[in-house]
């Protein structure tokens, strides 16, 4: 597999994980959405999801836009929970049609981008975009564990388990 094509996929398995996350946090109650539920740093599902946005919006500028948003990691960028919910799905989906116009050779070059800090940064540009879809999934899966601790349901949103409901040959016929 090619390097656009893994990212290709990774990008989709991002917007398929996220909006399995966001069907199992809309039952949720605003208490519970609030709730500290000791999700490391972030604590409530509210502040956790803020910080997804944030972070999407960051990597996406950094990689589309060639811009270094300074914002805090802990900033609110939606109070609703409607809003941010619906932004972080359409954030996930903005990726998939932004890789379609890379050249493939892109992936072996580097990305520069400004720390809040002010200092610049040099990094390869694939591992760095494996690294944004791959701190979505660590903090999808600190909220999916909050959400197993208020002893509601959960998704699964492991990789393979995607992968394997793709292939034809493990559909029942």
């Amino acid at each position: 597999m090619t390097l656009p094509r893994y990212f290709h996929a990774l990008a989709d398995y991002h917007i398929w994980a996220t909006r399995r996350l966001l069907d199992d946090l809309a039952p949720l109650s605003d208490e519970e959405w609030h709730r500290d539920a000791g999700l490391s740093f972030f604590r409530s599902m509210h502040r956790a999801v803020n910080h997804l946005l944030l972070t999407d919006g960051i990597w996406w500028a950094r990689f589309a836009e060639n811009s270094s948003p300074r914002i805090a990691l802990d900033a609110e960028s939606h109070t609703g929970r409607a809003d941010a919910c619906k932004a972080l799905g359409e954030g996930a989906a903005r990726w998939v049609a932004w890789l379609a116009t890379l050249d493939a050779g892109r992936f072996d070059g580097e990305l520069a981008y400004t720390r809040n800090n002010g200092q610049i940064i040099r990094v390869p540009f694939a591992p760095a975009l494996g690294h944004a879809f791959n701190h979505a999934t660590h903090h999808r899966g600190e909220i999916t564990a909050a959400i197993s601790a208020f002893n509601r349901p959960y998704p699964e949103l492991d990789w393979i388990y995607k992968l394997q409901q793709e292939m034809p040959s493990n559909k029942c016929a």
